[in-house]
């Protein structure tokens, strides 16, 4: 009678494996390894008693059986809802924003298992990558106003520091300059604007825009912060600022650090929005800008502010939200 064969450990872990994580009948693992079912189901028992996973009878001839357990259902389930945030959050969460996103949907999950569903699934969050783009250039005859900030962004409430920056978008009718101004408290975008150009009026019309939202008050020891590019040290912007009682601060040009909570926004806005899509022409580009903007104060979940949106946190800060609403 021929001796048993007798196969690699690492082989047998490594089947077992799969079936523990993926429910999937011993016999079909067996047979893609190349090993005996009966060898496998063996080890199968062996590796679940030694982890301690208690697997109940039922369940261990269910798996056997071919029979879908009743996690591997409630795993489908979950899968499927974990595929329609992502899609709603511009496929941008990886597993730790998502596991967030699931429990303020109501879903309580631990988040290993979103972990691994979305890592079996190749679901994954948006990657940073690519090179900057120089859109600001220092005028040499310009004042060189104080740098008020000194890479410092912490914020203890709303409209305390702003940052402001532009950068450029593209699409297949050419490249879209995008101006904006964000609450450095909240992470909101405050003001916006698109055009075709990077002359003053751009950074001027976002500049409105958040003044015309946030109506600072003389009490309010606002700074505006951006770089020392020519469209931010023009006499037309800092004009406005001083009308508005908001101090000018201004970094340096072509130094992320200076101005890093702006370059940290125009990095998640160019990974979420823009990287692998195509817009095909401006006006379809800005009204993603629109609905992206939206998303992203009202319901993107930020890391720096307890996993919650900027106009939640907002809200959350009481005595700014009876200020403001005075104001109006």
């Amino acid at each position: 009678m021929p001796r048993p064969r007798k196969y690699p450990p690492e082989l047998l872990d490594r089947g077992a494996r799969v079936v523990i994580e993926t429910n999937r009948p011993i016999a079909h693992v067996a047979r893609d390894l190349g090993v005996p079912a009966e060898t496998l189901r063996r080890h199968v028992r062996r590796v679940e008693a030694d982890e301690g996973l208690g697997v109940s009878a039922s369940a261990y001839y269910q798996r056997a059986n071919g029979q879908r357990s009743r996690r591997a259902v409630e795993d489908e389930r979950l899968l499927g809802r974990i595929g329609e945030l992502h899609a709603a959050n511009y496929y941008a969460y990886g597993y730790r924003r998502m596991w967030k996103a699931l429990l303020r949907a109501g879903q309580p999950v631990p988040r290993c298992r979103v972990q691994r569903l979305m890592r079996a699934d190749g679901i994954v969050g948006a990657k940073r990558r690519g090179r900057p783009w120089r859109t600001t250039r220092a005028d040499p005859e310009t004042h060189r106003r104080p740098d008020l900030v000194q890479r410092n962004f912490a914020a203890s409430r709303p409209d305390e520091p702003w940052v402001a920056d532009l950068s450029y978008l593209p699409c297949w009718e050419g490249l879209v300059f995008f101006a904006f101004v964000i609450d450095a408290y909240s992470r909101r975008v405050v003001g916006w604007q698109l055009a075709s150009h990077m002359r003053t009026t751009l950074v001027f019309d976002a500049l409105r825009m958040a003044l015309g939202q946030r109506r600072p008050g003389a009490n309010v020891a606002l700074v505006d912060h951006s770089d020392r590019g020519s469209q931010y040290t023009s006499i037309d912007y800092t004009q406005t600022l001083a009308e508005h009682r908001v101090f000018a601060s201004v970094g340096s040009v072509g130094d992320a650090y200076d101005n890093a909570l702006a370059e940290s926004f125009v990095d998640s806005f160019k990974t979420e929005l823009i990287a692998d899509r195509v817009w095909r022409t401006r006006s379809q580009l800005e009204l993603a800008v629109v609905e992206y903007i939206g998303w992203f104060n009202h319901d993107r979940l930020h890391e720096a502010l307890g996993d919650v949106p900027p106009a939640e946190s907002e809200a959350l800060y009481a005595p700014w939200n009876e200020t403001n609403l005075s104001l109006k």
